[in-house]
C-alpha cells in the first residue's frame, strides 16, 4: 500500500506503539502537541512520529485518523475529529460497548467520514505475538492491511460495526473482571479478619493463588483508571445483550478504589493497595 498520512490520538503508552507499527510500515504518523504532557510528547520524539500542532491542523493533514483513548472519552474525541471537517477514514480502538461504536459510526457517516470499529487485546505492541487489533467494518481491511506488523497482529472479525467492540467487551469481561473479582474477595477477607487464612488455604492448592492475587492487584494500579470506565462499557455491553449487568458495574468500583494510584513514580506495596481496595487508607 502506498505511503499514507496518518494521524493518532492520542500517543499514550498504547497509541504510541500503534503508530509506531504505521512507521515501520513506511506512513507517515502525525499527532497532535497541544495540551498534552511531556511523557507524550517524549513517547512521540522516540517513535518520530510528526507534530501536526493542534488536533485541527491534524484533522486537515491526515486522511486516516487512529482513536486511542480513555473509553469515556472515545464520542467526544470524534465528535472533535467531526468538527473539525475530517472527511476520512477514522479506526475507533477504544474499549467501549457495540453500541456505543454504532454511535460513532452514525456521527461519522452524517459527517461524510467512514469508521471502522477496533478492539485492541493484550499490551502496547512491542513484542511478536502479545497484541491483537481486531476490525470490523466495511473498510477494516484497510485498516488491517496499514497497521499489520510482527508487534502487532490484525484481524478483521467481520464488515458489521460494532463487532470488534463486542469480541474486545466479551475477552476484557473476564480478564479485567476477573482481577476485580480477586481485588474484591482480598479485601472482604482482609475485613473479616481472615485473610491470612484464607492465603493459607490458597497456598495449599495445586495453583499459589494468593501470589498470583497479589500480583494482578498490584499490577491493577497504574491502570485501574482506565478500567473504571472499561467496566462500565462492559455492564453496558451485558445488558444490551440481555444479561445482568451488576458484576461489571461492581468491577468499575473496585477499580475506582485504587484509580488514585495511576500517578505514582514507583510500584505500589501491596499493603497499599490492600487498604485502598478495603477502604482503610484513610
Amino acid at each position: 500500500m502506498a505511503p499514507q498520512r496518518i494521524g493518532i490520538l492520542h500517543p499514550g503508552a498504547m497509541g504510541v506503539s500503534i503508530a509506531a507499527a504505521a512507521v515501520a510500515n513506511g506512513h507517515e504518523v502525525y499527532w497532535a502537541s497541544h495540551g498534552r504532557s511531556a511523557q507524550s510528547k517524549e513517547r512521540a520524539q522516540q517513535q518520530h512520529l510528526r507534530d501536526a500542532g493542534s488536533i485541527k491542523a491534524l484533522c486537515a493533514t491526515c486522511q486516516i485518523i487512529l482513536s486511542i483513548c480513555p473509553p469515556h472519552a472515545a464520542e467526544d474525541v470524534a465528535e472533535e475529529v467531526v468538527g473539525y471537517g475530517f472527511r476520512g477514514l477514522y479506526l475507533d480502538a477504544n474499549a467501549i460497548a457495540p453500541q456505543r461504536a454504532l454511535r460513532i459510526g452514525q456521527l461519522l457517516d452524517q459527517a461524510g467520514a467512514e469508521l471502522v470499529d477496533g478492539g485492541i487485546i493484550g499490551g502496547p505492541a512491542w513484542g511478536p505475538d502479545k497484541t491483537h487489533l481486531h476490525l470490523s467494518g466495511t473498510r477494516a481491511a484497510t485498516i488491517a492491511t496499514l497497521l499489520a506488523t510482527q508487534t502487532l497482529s490484525t484481524h478483521v472479525v467481520s464488515e458489521r460495526l460494532g463487532d470488534a467492540s463486542s469480541l474486545k467487551m466479551c475477552f476484557a469481561a473476564y480478564t479485567k473482571g476477573s482481577i476485580a473479582l480477586l481485588c474484591a474477595i482480598v479485601a472482604t477477607a482482609e475485613n473479616l479478619g481472615v485473610r491470612e487464612a484464607l492465603f493459607a488455604q490458597w497456598q495449599s492448592g495445586r495453583d499459589d493463588l494468593s501470589s498470583r492475587a497479589i500480583e494482578q492487584m498490584c499490577g491493577a494500579t497504574s491502570k485501574a483508571w482506565r478500567f473504571t470506565g472499561e467496566m462500565r462499557e462492559i455492564a453496558s455491553t451485558f445488558a444490551e445483550a440481555g444479561q445482568p449487568s451488576g458484576f461489571h458495574e461492581a468491577a468499575a468500583q473496585i477499580y475506582q478504589r485504587i484509580a488514585h494510584f495511576k500517578d505514582a513514580e514507583a510500584d505500589i506495596p501491596f499493603d497499599r493497595v490492600l487498604a485502598a481496595l478495603a477502604g482503610n487508607d484513610d
